[in-house]
């Protein structure tokens, strides 16, 4: 059985406000389209994934989708059904998936349900009761309405491609709000799966601050720790934490040689699992002579949230005897904050001195240890 899933993104995400539409919008450091095809990716019995856009949305689709593998997009129409027949002309196979990008996180046991169940019928789709007490409503409350038998109905919905296509072409009612009302019209046969409350429709500002909270109890905390060293060399000012700090030398590298952001760098990279500064940055490579440190931090946050982790804390302590960095710390602070995305209360700045022992007590340099506190799903 050849399964191709079919991703409907072209919609316009308007009731959830703001210009850019709510599939291309990040939750958890990636967005919600490519939070909605990932499951299907990553299913083993899924052979193919297509996605349909808005025209004029290439760009934003390509940036979203970075790196997965989709193949290619197509152009949808004015109204979901528009879309979704686009879709079905474009795709092969036996079986087809469709799945609204508005509902980013599919369990993957759904789409087994889904699948084993279309050996008997020609569609199914997957449903949650209704929990709470329904009536009809203006202004007030009308007459109460028998919520026994009642379900929600949620995508991914599956077909057999041939009859959906099928149905599609003998439809003659107003544009469907999904493909089950066109197969039941048809006179097909469509059976009910257990759905999943993580399948929820992102459609108000309500719906998303429920998809963030549900995101956050997936991950785990992680923690990782960098460290760097630089010599005094040449004139100041010294860069710490992205700002100058005036002093009669400054350091040497190969870069600025900002130690705080070099530590903070390792740290986020570590508590990823990404390497180290050296492993993205190589002090052999001629580009990043005198390069501005915030460029690595910059770098390092981006792949982080790029692996769908949240950023919670970065502690420096600056070892060091001199120069003195109370009166710096704020402006750190804010600095560092401003770099990583975050608010200047996930930053904290400390110093110490070495008591005269070693290379910093000896005035020699200054270093710098950090540890970083982020959270990340174990499927990252």
């Amino acid at each position: 059985m050849s399964v191709t899933a079919l991703i409907v993104a072209a919609g316009k995400g308007e009731r959830l406000g703001g210009a850019l539409p709510k599939q291309y919008r990040p939750i958890g450091g990636k967005s919600v389209l490519r939070r909605a095809v990932e499951p299907f990716l990553n299913h083993a019995a899924i052979r193919d994934v297509r996605v349909v856009i808005a025209p004029g949305q290439e760009e934003l689709a390509k940036d979203a989708l970075a790196g997965a593998d989709v193949n290619g997009f197509i152009h949808g129409g004015e109204q979901r059904a528009d879309s979704v027949r686009a879709g079905l002309d474009a795709i092969e196979g036996d079986v087809v998936l469709v799945h609204d990008a508005a509902r980013p996180f599919c369990p993957p046991e759904v789409i087994d349900r889904l699948l084993a169940r279309l050996e008997f019928v020609e569609g199914a789709a997957p449903v949650l009761g209704v929990g709470d007490t329904l009536a009809r409503a203006g202004d007030q409350l009308g007459e109460p309405v028998d919520r026994a038998g009642l379900v929600r109905i949620q995508t991914p919905q599956a077909f057999r491609l041939a009859e959906l296509r099928k149905a599609y072409s003998i439809w003659s009612g107003d544009p469907p709000t999904d493909e089950t009302s066109v197969m039941r019209a048809a006179g097909m046969t469509v059976a009910a799966v257990d759905g999943d409350p993580s399948l929820e429709k992102l459609t108000t500002p309500a719906d998303w601050t429920r998809a963030e909270a549900l995101l956050a109890a997936r991950l785990v905390p992680r923690t990782g720790l960098g460290f760097d060293i630089h010599a005094f060399a040449g004139d100041g000012p010294v860069m710490l934490g992205g700002i100058a700090v005036p002093y009669s030398r400054g350091l040497a590298g190969h870069s600025d040689a900002d130690v705080v952001l070099h530590a903070i760098t390792d740290a986020l990279l570590g508590a990823a699992g990404l390497g180290d500064i050296g492993e993205h940055f190589p002090p052999s490579e001629a580009q990043w002579k005198g390069a501005a440190s915030d460029q690595f931090l910059i770098h390092a946050a981006a792949l982080v949230r790029g692996r769908g982790a949240i950023i919670d804390h970065v502690d420096c302590t600056i070892i060091a005897e001199e120069p003195k960095v109370g009166p710096h710390r704020a402006a750190m602070r804010e600095r560092i904050a401003q770099i990583m995305g975050l608010r200047a209360d996930q930053v904290s700045i400390k110093a110490t001195t070495s008591e005269g022992l070693g290379f910093t007590g000896r005035r020699e340099g200054i270093a710098a240890q950090v540890a970083a506190s982020i959270r990340m799903g174990h499927e990252e």
